[in-house]
């Protein structure tokens, strides 16, 4: 049984707005995983209650999914007492997922649990996959026995500079992710806002927005079953 562990972000706040994870995109790929059978932990920076955005709550955006796992006990139980990820035992992992919401932007950067967990899953040749602002995880890491970016050469995606623009976040952001990711040497692809585009190069996988969130899930799915 493979397993997989999903990675929230902890913050509840990005410089005055108050955010944490966009829950479809634990969500949908929690029951991707836990339909493909696969042993799920899922695990934050600090560990514990994970804060929730409440924007992923609006009725525009709750999905069946969301739904589903904010009445399931053995779920919401996960999401409230997350594994603190420098506790995780990284060796049992076949993959890793990072969520998305603005919580990231706070503490999936320069954040060694996160760097590391990285770098010490894809150096293994494990798979490592990210969706929305899931992304903002790679900058700080490097290709195994180099100081190259991790994302250098790589195809990958991520939330557009003009899907923070269209939530009015450009200005509280650390950087803004397509930005990054190409100056870092990515091939930044990238499908119109707010549709589905996912991204596979090597053990990288990479999602574009919470559209993408079940595409990116069943890429890893894909991944781990070749």
């Amino acid at each position: 049984m493979p397993k997989i562990i999903i990675v929230s972000t902890s913050a509840p706040e990005l410089a005055g707005h108050k955010t944490g994870l966009w829950l479809e995109e634990c969500a949908a790929p929690y029951y991707k995983f836990k339909d493909a059978g696969y042993e799920i932990e899922i695990a934050s920076p600090a560990g514990g209650p994970v804060p929730l955005d409440a924007g992923s709550l609006g009725e525009a955006f709750l999905t069946d999914a969301c739904k589903k796992f904010l009445f399931d006990p053995e779920a919401m139980g996960m999401l409230s007492h997350t594994t603190k990820l420098s506790a995780a035992d990284l060796s049992a992992a076949d993959a890793i997922f990072f969520c998305g919401g603005h919580g990231t932007c706070v503490d999936f950067i320069d954040d060694a649990s996160v760097k590391g967990a990285i770098e010490t899953l894809y150096g293994a040749g494990k798979v490592v996959a990210a969706v929305c602002h899931g992304p903002t995880c790679l900058p700080q890491c490097t290709k195994p026995g180099t100081d190259e970016p991790l994302v250098k050469d790589l195809v990958v995606t991520g939330f557009t500079d003009t899907e923070e623009e269209a939530v009015q976040l450009t200005g509280k952001v650390p950087f803004l992710l397509e930005q990054k990711l190409k100056e870092q040497g990515g091939k930044f692809e990238r499908a119109d806002d707010w549709n589905p585009k996912v991204c596979v190069d090597g053990k990288l996988i990479t999602g574009q927005n919470p559209q993408s969130s079940e595409a990116c899930a069943e890429a890893t799915i894909k991944m781990l079953s070749a």
